[in-house]
């Protein structure tokens, strides 16, 4: 059955590694959910998160060969369960209609999203959750003259204790 992994890599900071990585992603016909590059909390390391949808046997095979590429440290997939995961939204919406409204005192009580800027023609709005999270809001502001939408990838921490920092 399929379902969301998150595949945690630690790296070295290489240029091209993230082309032959999404290169092996999707020679398995996988497609890319969710995708993070960042720095990690060891200096030198760099940690990029994928989310895909797939049945777990195709993930483990996914990740053993991504851990074949010569900057990869370690890779690691979990399912949902073992990661506290957030993604951020920002939303730029016309004042016009939102003002009319009320729009921002709903906002802030009913969806825990906070102003991040108010122009004279637009707002921009922050959103922090789950992707379902996001996506309702989404749709809540599309009747409010809703310019332009952006939501990150996934990032996440693991539940569990990670061997790559207990050997660092």
């Amino acid at each position: 059955m399929k379902q969301n992994f998150t595949i945690s890599i630690f790296t070295e900071n290489s240029i091209g590694l993230l082309s032959r990585i999404t290169s092996v992603i999707t020679k398995r016909h996988l497609n890319i959910e969710s995708l993070n590059t960042s720095e990690s909390g060891i200096d030198g390391i760099h940690r990029f998160t994928i989310v895909v949808e797939a049945e777990e046997p195709l993930v483990v095979k996914l990740v053993k060969q991504i851990e074949k590429q010569v900057e990869v440290i370690q890779a690691i997939y979990h399912q949902d369960e073992e990661t506290v995961f957030q993604e951020i939204a920002l939303y730029k919406v016309s004042t016009e209609k939102a003002s009319e409204d009320n729009l921002v005192e709903k906002l802030i009580r009913d969806n825990n999203a906070r102003i991040l800027s108010m122009e004279q023609d637009f707002m921009i709005i922050e959103k922090t959750g789950h992707k379902e999270e996001t996506q309702e809001l989404l749709e809540f502001l599309r009747p409010y003259g809703l310019i332009e939408f952006v939501r990150s990838g996934r990032v996440s921490v693991m539940k569990p204790n990670n061997e790559l920092y207990n050997e660092y």
